[in-house]
């Protein structure tokens, strides 16, 4: 409901009348004891806010939107000069020719306060210029701080969508590769009637379980996530058997939240960098403790003699965590990378979601 006010009040140029009604009933009621009749009260307050409201709507629809917000600050200070003048040539009849006749008792200390008080002795007060305006003025002030707050809750929401759909997008591009792969080897297995293909087929059908209804979440419990990350390092021990040496160390309690999908992508990049291309043994080792309010992950892998040839340009891996990281951790992550020659390590800390 209060979702479908917010609505018609931005889109809707019924939302002046809206905002008129609500400045009559508050001042009226602020400012009953000033007059003597109820007839008075609402005559005068009926006429003031028309004319605050038509102010308003010749400021925040016209000249803003025609002048000022492409630029023309020249244009736009002349025009709001001359439309401020009209008002209170406007406002100034009025009360010459309506409201001093109709109610001299409300107004007759009012009109001592001028020295000419013919229209044109009035018009050239400053002062009274100024006060008027100001008068004028404040509802559009409350129009533009309302309209600026429902273009900043918009921009807050579309700017949620596109962090949601990127991260998506992210997320997407995790798994083709290692499920390829995945596939491709639990289809040699089975040629070769292996008694290691039920347990591909079951650890495969796991990761796959989480990914696709387990981490729908923005933060997870790590627990998840290590549990993700070691039926992972199983399908690839699997897939290089002696040509890597695998150490996981874990000092966490398990509960922390994290990032989902997040970690895993530095095991990949370890594997794909560091493993695929290895004609040798290889070896990867991931820490993962906390210290503190913070995460601490560490990836190390050995690097292949072939990989001069690949540090030419950052893998897409590492340019998706970072996307990630930007997305998720604003300000609350710190990653080092350190390139060896023999070696190549991604060092993460963050803070507790």
């Amino acid at each position: 409901m209060l979702q479908r006010i917010q609505n018609f009040l931005e889109t809707s140029k019924l939302k002046y009348l809206v905002f008129g009604l609500l400045i009559f009933a508050f001042s009226a009621s602020t400012s009953s004891w000033y007059y003597t009749t109820t007839y008075e009260l609402a005559v005068t307050f009926v006429i003031r806010v028309v004319l605050q409201i038509a102010l308003a709507f010749s400021i925040v629809e016209f000249l803003i939107p025609k002048l000022l917000t492409r630029g023309k600050i020249g244009l736009f200070s002349v025009g709001i000069t001359l439309v401020l003048l009209s008002f209170y040539a406007i406002c100034t009849l009025i009360f010459i020719h309506f409201f001093e006749p109709s109610f001299p008792t409300t107004y007759a200390n009012y009109v001592r306060r001028f020295d000419d008080p013919s229209f044109f002795g009035r018009f050239l007060n400053f002062g009274e210029f100024v006060s008027k305006s100001l008068y004028l003025l404040y509802p559009t002030f409350l129009i533009l701080v309302f309209k600026l707050y429902t273009e900043k809750q918009q921009l807050l929401k579309l700017n949620e969508q596109k962090k949601t759909a990127e991260l998506a997008a992210l997320k997407n591009q995790l798994n083709p590769h290692f499920l390829f792969n995945t596939l491709n080897n639990l289809y040699a297995l089975a040629l070769k009637k292996s008694n290691d293909t039920p347990k591909v087929i079951r650890k495969l059908s796991e990761i796959l379980d989480y990914i696709l209804y387990g981490c729908n979440e923005s933060y997870v419990c790590l627990e998840k996530e290590i549990e993700l990350i070691e039926n992972y390092l199983s399908l690839e021990k699997i897939r290089y058997a002696d040509r890597v040496k695998i150490a996981f160390s874990k000092n966490v309690t398990g509960q922390e939240r994290v990032a989902p999908l997040l970690l895993l992508t530095f095991v990949e990049n370890a594997f794909k960098h560091g493993v695929a291309n290895e004609i040798n043994q290889a070896h990867i080792n991931i820490t993962i403790s906390k210290e503190g309010e913070e995460l601490l992950f560490t990836v190390e892998n050995s690097k292949p003699a072939v990989s001069d040839t690949l540090e030419k340009k950052e893998s897409i891996g590492l340019q998706n965590i970072k996307k990630q990281l930007e997305l998720l951790y604003p300000k609350a992550y710190d990653l080092i990378i350190e390139n060896g020659k023999s070696t190549f390590s991604a060092n993460l800390k963050l803070a507790m979601a």
